[in-house]
């Protein structure tokens, strides 16, 4: 169990205000959404909860701990991460690939355990990329690198994952696959973050938003409370149809204002 939260949190790049005084706390058992319009601090937030990006103002703490007091291995152990952007140069198997989400748990000039081989299994299971192990990683196809991708990250084994845009790559019954792998490890206790453009994925999976806007948290709640009309029509500047199929909500972006 892990509990991520944020005292007024400011984040600064190029001279800019790019999250500006954003308070909140995420819990273990929740798949979380973050949402917003290009530019509004999305991405910015999730690498500011890992200490990737300084603060301006304000703090970051895991399990009460301030995050600038915390080392690099022992943030990646409480909090993986999957990025938006991600370049493979070298020529490794995907199982290998896989394996590097473990080095957090590893010391020096150790090896793979069988805890640590038994958590690699379970990631390539997990994420449909089992018969892809032996493969090298930068053969892949875009879709199968975002998986493979995801792979590495819950490999890690943390009780607490972020995922910045892990469905850009994918068509889309992968992103079905991967929202719902997302869902049934949130269910299963983790603290899963995640930053989606997709309002209609958001509206089906996601337990709670986070609506950001010019880098302030404008909304947070369910996505019924969050995607009102209102805000979509202040935040987006669009109109959305709504409806309920398989008892499950659908949102449509429709039209521009």
């Amino acid at each position: 169990m892990v509990t991520i939260a944020t005292q007024a949190l400011s984040v600064e790049l190029g001279g800019r205000r790019v999250l500006d005084a954003v308070d909140v706390t995420l819990d273990c058992g929740a798949l979380i959404g973050v949402i917003g319009p290009n530019g509004a601090g999305k991405s910015t937030l999730a690498r500011a909860l890992l200490g990737l990006l300084p603060a301006a103002a304000g703090r970051v703490k895991i399990d009460g701990a301030d995050l600038t007091t915390l080392g690099s291995a022992e943030i990646a152990r409480h909090v993986a991460y999957l990025p938006q952007a991600y370049a493979l140069h070298w020529p490794l198997s995907v199982a290998r690939l896989v394996g590097l989400g473990r080095l957090p748990h590893l010391g020096p000039f150790s090896r793979i355990s069988v805890e640590d081989q038994a958590a690699i299994d379970a990631a390539l299971r997990d994420t449909g990329t089992a018969h892809l192990a032996d493969r090298t990683a930068t053969d892949l196809s875009g879709g199968e690198r975002a998986r493979v991708m995801l792979a590495r990250a819950l490999a890690t084994g943390a009780p607490a994952l972020i995922a910045d845009e892990p469905l850009t790559a994918l068509d889309p019954g992968h992103q079905l696959d991967v929202m719902g792998l997302l869902q049934t490890q949130a269910r299963s206790g983790a603290l899963i973050l995640v930053v989606l453009h997709d309002l209609s994925i958001a509206a089906r999976f996601c337990d709670r938003l986070l609506l950001l806007d010019g880098g302030r948290l404008v909304a947070d709640g369910t996505a019924e409370a969050v995607l009102t009309d209102e805000a979509l029509a202040s935040v987006y500047g669009i109109t959305a149809w709504r409806g309920v199929a398989g008892e499950q909500p659908l949102l449509l972006p429709f039209k521009r204002i």
